[in-house]
């Protein structure tokens, strides 16, 4: 069998699809493997590389075949799509990937070590605990309002209105206990999110990137945490545009015929990530509407654009400025930014 220089792998729980090729980019190999042998297949092959689709648990796949010798490429789904022929399935998937790691312009995913996603756990857990935080209170208030309770707005009332539920004879007792029941849970997911955010706070303050992105405004201890975690390798972008189109930050382009057309924001990359930023941004915009202050180019834009618009603007600017402070090591300095005529970003 000739020399296999590239090796496109399929994975699921329990199935492994491989297409290999060679130099000559001629298929020398085929082969459906089992979770069982498939690290096995591979400790005896000569080291080579291989392309994984970057999903659930390839990150530990790729640290695993590393650690054998070969060479791990990860890409995202999104850019595999286009190489996989018609009737999908394992075998063309595995073919696709294969050969979209040809292309010399394809783009990679980082892997990322255990510790990053040990610390990326904390961020998904977090976010868990907080849907389930709101989905307690939406019950409880959903409840309650069958029997004509109704509590003001704010996760600080919810106590002092379980405490008046148990209270109220007008509630019949079973309601009383299945409300007492919730109540229990809900404290539990509030002392259970108040530990995996101490462990955040106190994983953002051990690391030096995450301290300086904070000084951004807009940026709190979540979200540069979340820069830092997600963005493991800010070099891969070669600018700040880069790296906010890959958060979907930047418009679509529609252009043709030599005319410019620009859209919505894209909307690709990390949800959460574009979320967090996006909130951030919206804090900003509300103090400077209601100082009537802040960077010249933010005040002159809500002049002409609504404050979604311009917060959307100014995330994108957040983005920009947090890939220049990873990349650069340099310190946030408000004074030079702000002395600077900055025109607004193109997502406005």
């Amino acid at each position: 069998m000739s020399q296999i220089i590239r090796i496109g792998m399929d994975t699921s729980k329990h199935i492994f699809q491989l297409h290999g090729v060679d130099a000559s980019e001629q298929v020398v190999l085929r082969k459906r493997l089992s979770r069982k042998v498939m690290l096995e297949f591979f400790t005896k092959l000569p080291a080579t590389v291989i392309v994984i689709e970057a999903c659930g648990a390839a990150h530990y796949l790729a640290r695993e075949l590393g650690r054998l010798g070969h060479t791990v490429k990860l890409i995202a789904p999104q850019l595999v799509k286009p190489y996989v022929p018609r009737n999908k399935n394992d075998r063309r998937d595995a073919e696709g990937l294969c050969e979209a790691a040809s292309r010399p312009r394809m783009r990679y995913v980082p892997v990322k070590t255990a510790e990053q996603q040990a610390a990326l756990m904390l961020l998904g857990v977090r976010e868990q605990l907080v849907a389930r935080r709101t989905q307690l209170s939406n019950t409880i208030r959903g409840h309650a309002a069958e029997f004509g309770l109704i509590a003001a707005k704010g996760l600080d009332k919810l106590a002092a209105f379980l405490a008046t539920i148990k209270q109220d004879d007008r509630v019949p007792a079973l309601a009383r206990e299945l409300f007492a029941m919730l109540a229990r849970q809900y404290d539990q997911v509030q002392v259970e999110l108040k530990a995996v955010e101490a462990k955040l706070v106190a994983w953002h303050r051990a690391d030096a990137m995450s301290r300086r992105l904070a000084q951004i405004p807009g940026v709190g201890p979540v979200t540069a945490a979340a820069l830092v975690m997600k963005a493991p390798d800010p070099h891969a972008f070669r600018s700040g545009r880069l790296f906010a189109a890959w958060l979907g930050l930047t418009p679509k382009d529609h252009s043709t015929a030599g005319k410019t057309r620009l859209g919505k924001i894209t909307r690709a990359g990390d949800e959460r990530l574009r979320q967090l930023l996006v909130v951030g941004a919206t804090s900003v915009v509300k103090q400077a509407m209601a100082k009537d202050s802040g960077p010249h180019w933010l005040v002159e834009l809500l002049k002409r654009k609504t404050p979604k618009l311009a917060a959307v603007a100014l995330a994108n600017k957040m983005a920009r400025i947090a890939w220049k402070l990873m990349t650069t090591a340099q310190e946030y300095d408000s004074a030079r930014l702000n002395a600077r005529a900055d025109q607004a970003p193109a997502a406005a």
